[in-house]
């Protein structure tokens, strides 16, 4: 193999500086390329290999890629290319096409991308490999060329881009150093589709489509969960306004103009913290179905979770971190209180164990409400063994201002949530619609917001005033999408499935092709 030397002594990037000056010089080249049509992607490019086929009848293609291998090996030069749609091994020989072809692609560097154009064969170890060449078909265009080039050098041959924070802040490089990486954002764009599809024309037995809605994401008043909000304020109207961290209570205003199944896929925002399972810009999946109930919510979101297994993994059973999550019909159902007892061996209704158990878990006690004691010790103690699909339902009712109670006991609330791996997925709800009861529960809620909170929570008169317009009874829910998406692809942190997750700022370094293998 033919070893490349360094002029500057082995300075990455002005041995990369010098390879542009030497493109424009020379080879009167624009390293930075104009546009190409008749492209396909490197996936096709090999699909079309026919080996029934032999030289001058082989198909032949136009492709391009960045380069992630490079070796000469005398006259032949083979290079490695990289798309979204995977590799593909492009070969030139010195025989074959014309000099200035030739030598271009000895100046090309890892990282480069490139276009070949030529006849899909084989190598002597038959990997399939298009064979760069002058053709007829291509008749104005070279076998070779650099499109753009790179002036930052690759993640290390070995070791690759492995440092997750920096993987996370250098995503463009991410997703081509590392394959997998790529598929999982295609197959997040397939679940979205496929989410979308599904609801919008669902089966029979779930009745008639949802029709898809936008809502305000700047809302004047901070609603529709209890979070803590983004502050931003509107110049020209010259007031404060809140990164939406819900889009709940629209979405029922919309129940009330007359849109009777409706849904948004779209961002929340929450100024809390990060965690595996928390980033602070998230997106969410929110419905709301008039006349339904918490009950045909789980009806639709296990159809749809199974829909989506076996569409997107193709099969019921998904392998998630060390587990084999069974996604078959019908998911498992039980109560927050029998849960609860069940792995505590006490009942709920016991101040005396749960105040023991949050002392044994740390959680504080002094200044709490005995269903914020239930739900500090129900999260240390019960999630950790939900891992297979289960609903979770009928809930503290005082944890659940805007849900509907049960008629024969108004202290529990038609609440249910879906647990995978004990991990949070769905949250749904028979929805409060009785705009007396939803006012009171309101007041109460802000009642118990401490100093802090206060400043930012408001009573929300418009949606109320709505209900006094009147909406009918319904079903609502809402699905973490980054979550899902963690679950179909077997991810285990919600940075992995976010293309840009929120990071702490770093200083800029300065200077030209950073370094990629920090840890």
């Amino acid at each position: 193999m033919e070893k490349n030397t360094s002029p500057t002594g082995g300075d990455p990037v002005a041995d990369r500086r010098i390879k542009l000056d030497r493109l424009r010089s020379e080879f009167h080249a624009d390293p930075y390329g104009q546009r190409i049509d008749g492209l396909i992607n490197l996936a096709a490019a090999r699909k079309m290999f026919d080996p029934s086929k032999q030289d001058s009848d082989r198909p032949a293609a136009a492709i391009a890629g960045r380069v992630v291998l490079h070796r000469q090996f005398g006259s032949l030069i083979f290079m490695t290319l990289r798309d979204c749609s995977g590799d593909l091994q492009i070969a030139l020989s010195k025989k074959q096409i014309d000099p200035n072809s030739f030598n271009l692609a000895r100046l090309a560097d890892l990282g480069d991308i490139v276009v070949a154009r030529g006849r899909i064969g084989t190598t002597k170890t038959e990997e399939v490999t298009l064979w760069a060449q002058q053709l007829d078909q291509f008749a104005t265009d070279t076998p070779f060329e650099i499109t753009c080039k790179s002036l930052a050098p690759p993640p290390g041959k070995w070791k690759g881009l492995q440092d997750a924070e920096l993987r996370y802040r250098r995503r463009y490089v991410d997703m081509y150093a590392n394959p997998q990486v790529m598929t999982t954002f295609q197959l997040r764009s397939q679940i979205l589709k496929a989410t979308r599809d599904f609801l919008t024309n669902p089966p029979d037995d779930l009745g008639p489509g949802f029709m898809e809605v936008e809502t305000p994401m700047m809302q004047p008043i901070a609603g529709g969960a209890a979070a803590r909000p983004f502050i931003t304020h509107h110049n020209a109207l010259d007031t404060d306004l809140f990164l939406r961290i819900a889009p709940e209570l629209y979405l029922k205003r919309l129940l009330v103009g007359g849109m009777d199944r409706v849904f948004e896929i779209n961002r929340n925002f929450r100024n809390e913290g990060i965690d595996r399972t928390h980033n602070p810009e998230f997106t969410m999946l929110e419905l709301y179905q008039a006349f339904g109930d918490y009950n045909s919510m789980m009806e639709l979101t296990e159809k749809l979770v199974n829909h989506l297994a076996k569409t997107i993994v193709g099969s019921e059973t998904i392998a998630f971190d060390d587990h084999q999550i069974n996604c078959s019909l019908p998911f498992k159902r039980a109560t927050y209180f029998d849960l609860f007892e069940e792995h505590t061996g006490f009942a709920a209704s016991n101040r005396q164990k749960l105040n023991e158990a949050a002392a044994q878990h740390h959680i504080a006690i002094t200044g709490h409400g005995q269903d914020m004691i239930l739900r500090d010790v129900w999260e240390k103690v019960v999630e950790p063994h939900l891992i297979q699909p289960t609903f979770v339902i009928d809930y503290p009712a005082a944890l659940c201002p805007l849900t509907k109670c049960k008629v024969d006991n108004p202290t529990i609330a038609e609440r249910s949530q879906l647990y995978f791996a004990h991990m949070e997925l769905v949250n749904a709800y028979t929805e409060l619609n009785d705009p007396d009861v939803q006012e009171q529960n309101l007041t109460q809620q802000l009642t118990g917001e401490d100093e802090e909170e206060a400043t930012f929570r408001t009573m929300d008169h418009d949606f109320l005033d709505a209900l006094r317009v009147g909406m009918p009874p319904a079903g609502g829910l809402g699905i973490g999408i980054d979550r899902l998406v963690m679950l179909l692809t077997n991810n285990r942190s919600i940075r992995d499935v976010i293309l840009f997750p929120m990071l702490r700022p770093q200083r800029p370094e300065g200077g030209e092709g950073p370094e990629m293998e920090k840890e």
